[in-house]
């Protein structure tokens, strides 16, 4: 066991620097050592974790889940080991979180600045992507995901839920109307932000079934913020999340329209990989952000 768990710090290593000699170099062990102790753990395993070529090194699909596993283990052995010592009784170490850009900024990061003042030994590194950013692969802590989620073996924690809304600017619903019911939406523009679904369609609530109303796309953006400013500037009707438009809401730039016939909110939920016993940082970060940020979404549907 002491010679897998040696492996496994080898594995690690390696996969960290992107070669044997660089991790060999910085372990300051032989080359061969390394090499060895990486085959024979490939060996025992029955499986390829890494693929050696003269240019670079790769893992397999197989490396890949083996390599987050190895984390988990390894950081869950140091803890133990460093509790058990003494060396610490509060949370330490770097916290990897990811969120939507915009969601991240504007809750994500007021949270996350309050827990660094109560954890002075944590650091945070704080990606903020609109695009999905997988746990494993990019070695993430904890992420932040708005909407419903897939079937995994990954743990969610919910913590609210955030509307999507149908808005336009006082100009525009001066000009052209403001609609009170779905089906009217055939006589305006509309601005579509793709990462809310299609271009052609939205879909409604009426007496609790979907409605599905097609729609004029004079506009279709891929960033909700390119939504925004071009609704503000009179173009049409856009549907964005609420905390999207929240601002220009408040300034009066923006007004929420069919609002009765909005489609049930999306879940927003706090994602980890963690199975077992997790680690004092992750652990210290979701019981203090989940009833935070909870608040926060709860005063945005309000």
């Amino acid at each position: 066991m002491t010679d897998r768990f040696e492996a496994m710090q080898l594995f690690v290593a390696v996969a960290d620097a992107g070669s044997f000699s660089a991790a060999a170099s910085g372990l300051d062990i032989p080359l061969a050592t390394v090499s060895r102790k990486v085959a024979e753990l490939e060996g025992h395993l029955g499986a390829r974790l890494l693929l050696r070529s003269t240019r670079r090194l790769t893992l397999t699909e197989a490396g890949q889940s083996y390599l987050a596993a190895c984390r988990r283990i390894l950081e869950q052995v140091g803890e133990a080991e460093r509790t058990v010592s003494g060396e610490f009784t509060l949370p330490q170490g770097e916290l990897v979180v990811t969120a939507p850009i915009v969601f991240g900024r504007l809750h994500v990061v007021p949270v996350v600045v309050e827990f660094l003042r109560a954890y002075p030994a944590i650091d945070v590194r704080l990606v903020l992507a609109d695009h999905l950013v997988r746990l494993l692969d990019d070695q993430v802590d904890v992420a932040l995901r708005i909407g419903e989620l897939p079937d995994s073996g990954l743990v969610a924690l919910r913590v609210g839920a955030i509307r999507r809304v149908i808005c336009a600017s006082p100009d525009y619903l001066a000009r052209r109307g403001t609609p009170v019911q779905p089906e009217q939406l055939a006589g305006h523009d509309c601005v579509a932000f793709e990462g809310l679904g299609g271009t052609r369609r939205w879909n409604f609530r009426v007496s609790g079934a979907e409605l599905p109303i097609a729609i004029h796309t004079r506009l279709a953006v891929n960033t909700a913020e390119a939504a925004v400013d071009a609704a503000i500037a009179g173009l049409g009707l856009t549907r964005v999340l609420c905390y999207q438009m929240a601002a220009a809401e408040r300034a009066g730039d923006l007004r929420i329209v069919l609002a009765p016939f909005e489609e049930a909110p999306w879940p927003v939920s706090l994602v980890h990989g963690g199975q077992g016993p997790l680690p004092l940082k992750l652990r210290a970060f979701l019981d203090f952000a989940r009833p935070r940020l909870a608040a926060r979404l709860e005063a945005s549907l309000a």
